[in-house]
């Protein structure tokens, strides 16, 4: 025969830590980005599902775009938490933005639990077609 102890407090306090310790860590965890660059513009999509769009904070300040959200606590006065996963609080993500986008211009959008923040990438830093001319005296290519 085995003797065990079994503290459920201590279980449920030790899993809180662990959560807590991992999300301190991997703080996108709790707002998962993806950035995707295009030809005019960069866009950036953030996983919120769950937040109230009206609780959204996107801001742009030297440089960092600052995308803050805040989750309630949702739970009944007599509701006793088995699993307990979802995160709760306020999150805010950062990010730095390069020289070449244009900060005064960044736009934000909701839908279906994704934030989307379009900025637009500056005329000058944009590709180009460079065209090729030929030297003097000679002969146009055949095309």
């Amino acid at each position: 025969m085995y003797l065990t102890a079994f503290d459920p407090f201590a279980r449920d306090l030790q899993r809180q830590v662990n959560r807590r310790m991992w999300y301190a860590f991997a703080p996108s965890a709790a707002m998962p980005m993806d950035v995707v660059r295009r030809e005019g513009d960069v866009l950036l999509r953030f996983d919120v599902p769950g937040i109230d769009p009206g609780s959204i904070d996107v801001t742009v300040d030297r440089g960092v775009l600052s995308v803050g959200v805040t989750r309630p606590e949702t739970h009944g006065d007599g509701d006793r938490f088995v699993v307990r996963e979802r995160l709760w609080g306020t999150f805010t993500r950062r990010v730095s933005l390069s020289d070449n986008l244009n900060a005064d211009a960044v736009e934000a959008r909701y839908s279906d639990g994704v934030l989307e923040v379009r900025i637009p990438v500056l005329e000058h830093a944009r590709p180009r077609k460079v065209e090729i001319r030929l030297a003097d005296g000679q002969k146009e290519l055949a095309g």
